[in-house]
């Protein structure tokens, strides 16, 4: 099953942003353990979304994107952290959000449309 559109493009660009963040977090303010947990998960959401395209059946399709799912679920967390323990101003933290909760939205319509037409 393939996807592309709007979910690719978000997914791709979400984790481009969380590869600068990480960058920014690790060099400037010298938070190592928060930042890379939020590299693994928001780089993920993206590279499960380009699993799911290349998915062998209906199922494993759904099945990607509900792990993709958890990991934005995931990556939610590790930003709502690093903004209240104070490495994320509220403009960077409500913008990063904005953009997680867009994915949730993508993935979860998906997931559900998919299950409904099987």
């Amino acid at each position: 099953m393939r996807q592309e559109g709007p979910l690719r493009a978000k997914s791709f660009s979400f984790a481009l942003r969380i590869v600068k963040l990480y960058q920014y977090l690790s060099t400037e303010q010298k938070e190592f353990v928060l930042s890379k947990q939020l590299l693994r998960s928001g780089t993920a959401i993206g590279a499960l979304v380009r699993e799911a395209e290349q998915a062998e059946s209906r199922a494993d399709f759904i099945h990607k994107l509900a792990i993709a799912l958890k990991e934005a679920n995931e990556s939610e967390y590790w930003i709502e952290l690093l903004h209240q323990s104070g490495f994320i101003d509220d403009t960077g933290f409500y913008s990063l959000s904005d953009d997680i909760k867009q994915l949730l939205k993508l993935l979860t319509s998906i997931i559900k449309t998919t299950r409904k037409s099987s």
